[in-house]
């Protein structure tokens, strides 16, 4: 399984930009797929996830900026990211379980992609 995340950069405070993850290796459709992010100094945390059949579910910091979307047709996972600020700084990692058709609070991810970086700044 291999997870590919694109799409970041340098982008000013109340911008918007999009990532994206391209996934092979398996069924796609058949999985949740999640998105992180590890700012300097930081744990990793949970940004949100989107199900095999298209439900969302978001961190709290994130809710009504950030929005999670997948294509089946491209195997690929997208974050839009909208009315950014310094704090969404990090790199952004999207991860998938090892498990079709499960998804559960808190659960654990077992496939990640290399992470891109989002800086946000003026």
């Amino acid at each position: 399984v291999q997870l590919q995340a694109s799409g970041g950069g340098l982008v000013q405070p109340g911008g918007s930009l999009r990532l994206s993850c391209a996934v092979s290796g398996f069924t796609f459709s058949s999985y949740a797929l999640g998105w992180f992010r590890q700012a300097p100094g930081e744990e990793r945390e949970f940004v949100g996830v989107v199900t095999w059949t298209y439900r969302t579910s978001y961190e709290d910091s994130v809710k009504g900026r950030f929005t999670i979307s997948r294509d089946n047709d491209k195997n690929t996972v997208y974050l839009q990211m909208n009315s950014l600020g310094p704090e969404d700084t990090a790199v952004y990692y999207c991860a998938a379980p090892r498990r079709e058709y499960y998804y559960a609070h808190g659960m654990e991810f077992d496939y990640w992609g290399q992470g891109t970086q989002v800086t946000v700044s003026s």
